[in-house]
């Protein structure tokens, strides 16, 4: 079969000698691994295409659903070069990769998800990223995955919960000491949930501050799947 979907590169590596093996985020396939050939050839036409978080259409065979695919072209849509040339973008970009290759199963497609990885790298094209940025990520992610929270905790207040869900990640800068406290019980949630869901730490974590030193947490908080997780 041979398809093309628009997809986003989470995660490479080097295969054999001339290959790399990518996981890509697709819109309409969810997550699949794929090899892309002859990348590490000097002349190598499709390194391009596997790079980190390089957005592109790309082209696609694969034998059966058993088989891991073979990527044989396509066309870049955005490389997102100021997140290249700056090391915290690029850090808070590695890191909703990481996530997103983390917490989403293989091959089931959520428009949402992508969409939601395809809005931060581009607001992180385009300025720094505030405190806000990676627990605003990881709680939209949550609710995508089906591990949304119902309700605020520890006493966050409904308008912070939504701004924190719904606004764009540039706008959530805050400097009000209640703002700040909402957001430190914000990256408690992510702390309590990246900590009891996976089973071992994410590489991105601690540059973040995500990455609690003590655990368990302290704080008592609920995170219970509201869905399977799609």
């Amino acid at each position: 079969m041979i398809f093309s979907d628009m997809g986003i590169i989470l995660f490479r590596q080097d295969f054999r000698e001339n290959d790399r093996i990518v996981s890509l985020y697709t819109q309409n396939y969810g997550r699949i691994n794929l090899r892309i050939p002859g990348v590490n050839k000097a002349k190598g036409k499709l390194k391009a295409l596997s790079e980190p978080f390089a957005c592109a259409e790309y082209r696609i065979y694969q034998k059966s659903p058993q088989v891991i695919g073979t990527v044989t072209g396509g066309k870049i849509n955005h490389i997102f070069p100021a997140i290249r040339q700056n090391l915290r973008r690029q850090t808070m970009a590695l890191h909703c990769c990481e996530l997103m290759m983390r917490l989403t199963p293989l091959r089931q497609p959520s428009p949402d998800k992508y969409r939601l990885l395809l809005q931060a790298l581009t607001e992180l094209d385009l300025s720094d990223p505030t405190p806000a940025f990676a627990p605003a990520f990881t709680l939209r992610l949550m609710a995508a995955a089906g591990f949304g929270l119902d309700h605020p905790v520890l006493q966050i207040t409904p308008e912070f919960w939504r701004r924190m869900h719904e606004e764009a990640f540039s706008s959530l800068n805050f400097s009000e000491p209640e703002d700040l406290l909402s957001l430190g019980k914000c990256q408690e949630v992510c702390r309590r949930f990246l900590n009891q869901y996976l089973n071992f730490p994410l590489q991105t974590l601690k540059p973040l501050g995500l990455q609690s030193e003590h655990n368990p947490i302290e704080h008592s908080v609920s995170v219970t799947p509201t869905a399977v997780l799609n």
